[in-house]
């Protein structure tokens, strides 16, 4: 079996872990995690329900009283341990991520680092919750503004990038000073229990880092539900979202959504065409186009349609598809079956649409989960993957004529989240910052992610920022104190 590639085989948990221990369960109900490269099932993990989920709200809860009055240095040495902890890890950390979600493993060692970064820079972050000293309306008073931490915080993250998605969330709202109840992914949960062995390593106080196992719905209802859980953060589909929203409005929740997106990857005539093709591949190939930046829409100017076309294919053609752990990989596995079937029908959607197919366009072998890299040329604006997000490494192309016409299409969604632009006018650099509607624009650049800046959507992408300085202020409340009798 591959986990006995682990040097430390005690991060593989097939147990959850709240209430200060490790536990099955109240009762024997497991989910088994496939490995999608092969479809071996790597192990099990508890189906945790209400119950488990009210125990850890309540340990929660007492965990927040020592944890949100400690100082913040205290709370960042703990969390920058709980990083180097992490980085210490990294190859077991990587192997384990491989073998859950499917990706090649020099992405995996990728995401570890990116995991990292989040913990180091909120540990750092969380020194600079300034507040401020108000001029007086009146002599006899003073006016200050603090920020306190929100309390306990639900967060819900997906498979696709199953440590960096939990570190970017919890980085910040430990930082801050509150407690944190992690439910992962049931497709992906051992990446999420290594880092919660890590986080009981780094001396994280029990109570204050948990982590849930199982189907999503009981969980996220009851913490959703609980009055007590003062804030949710979740990173997944639109859909799911606005469900989120409504069911979290009854106590009126604190939310930071990170939904789906579309994003456009807009070339100009006068763009570097070499540079254009390198930043394409990144961005619609990495994770087997498994991320919610990743470019969805190629928009491509008449005047270079044909080259970009041409280039963008012999290189897509050269990427090694197969299991994540061989060293010459660049792509692994979809995640699922119904995510290949996903990708199937948008593919066939553009073909009878009158898109032509460039490269790729099928599954590579028959009950696997591996499917070769696509491009679709002359891709109708109607096609289904023109107007949804694909996830998948299928890459449709649009030839438009004038930047009014690619602002037009590239607008023409209801997500907005990632972006990207490739030209080398500066003029026209501006006029696409100002008129792209996107939480993010990358222009001549591929790859966008960070710990320093503020990642998130606008429109139906959602709202609420992760990372950077605005990423901490997701997880405080503003406190207004006026102080009379001076």
């Amino acid at each position: 079996m591959s986990l006995e590639l682990l040097q430390r085989k005690e991060l593989f948990k097939q147990e959850a872990f709240w209430g200060g221990a490790w536990k099955k369960g109240n009762s024997d109900l497991k989910i088994e995690v496939v490995n999608p490269a092969t479809l071996e099932v790597l192990g099990d993990v508890p189906s945790l329900g209400k119950s488990e989920t009210l125990e850890a709200i309540q340990t929660s809860l007492d965990a927040f009283q020592d944890w949100s009055r400690r100082t913040a240095k205290e709370r960042s040495n703990l969390i920058r341990t709980w990083a180097d902890l992490m980085k210490k890890n990294r190859e077991d950390l990587a192997i384990l991520m491989t073998l859950e979600q499917g990706k090649p493993l020099v992405e995996s060692r990728g995401e570890i680092d990116y995991a990292a970064s989040f913990l180091e820079w909120f540990a750092e972050e969380g020194k600079r919750v300034y507040g401020d000293i108000i001029p007086s309306h009146r002599k006899d008073t003073k006016i200050e503004v603090i920020k306190q931490p929100v309390g306990v915080c639900g967060i819900l993250t997906p498979w696709n990038f199953p440590s960096s998605m939990i570190t970017r969330k919890a980085g910040a709202a430990l930082a801050a000073g509150c407690t944190v109840i992690s439910k992962p992914s049931e497709l992906t949960p051992f990446s999420a229990l290594a880092l919660a062995v890590l986080a009981q390593e780094a001396g994280i106080p029990e109570g204050v880092f948990q982590v849930l196992t199982g189907y999503p719905e009981e969980i996220a209802n009851t913490l959703m539900d609980h009055s007590e859980v003062r804030k949710i953060s979740f990173t997944g589909s639109t859909r799911v979202g606005k469900l989120i929203m409504e069911r979290s409005s009854k106590t009126l929740k604190k939310l930071s959504l990170e939904l789906g997106g579309n994003a456009p990857f807009l070339v100009f005539d006068d763009a570097d065409l070499e540079a254009a093709v390198k930043g394409a591949i990144l961005s619609k190939f990495r994770n087997a186009g498994q991320t919610c930046v990743c470019a969805n829409r190629f928009l491509v100017q008449k005047g270079i349609y044909n080259d970009f076309v041409s280039l963008f294919s012999e290189s897509a053609l050269k990427l090694k598809i197969g299991d994540g752990l061989e060293n010459d990989t660049t792509i692994g596995p979809l995640i699922n079956e119904a995510a290949v079937r996903k990708v199937e029908g948008h593919v066939q959607d553009a073909l009878n649409k009158g898109g032509k197919l460039q490269l790729g366009g099928k599954r590579l072998e028959s009950g696997k989960l591996f499917f070769s890299p696509t491009i679709i040329s002359e891709t109708p604006k109607n096609s289904l993957s023109m107007q949804e997000e694909v996830f998948g490494p299928v890459a449709p192309v649009y030839r438009f004529d004038f930047m009014e016409e690619a602002i037009e299409v590239a607008n023409s969604t209801p997500s907005g989240l990632a972006s990207y632009a490739f030209t080398e006018d500066y003029r026209k650099m501006r006029f696409l910052a100002d008129n792209i509607s996107a939480g993010m624009l990358g222009i001549n650049e591929g790859l966008i992610s960070t710990e320093q800046v503020p990642f998130g959507g606008i429109k139906e992408s959602g709202f609420g920022r992760e990372g950077s300085k605005y990423g901490i202020q997701e997880y405080l409340n503003v406190k207004y104190v006026c102080i009379g009798g001076f």
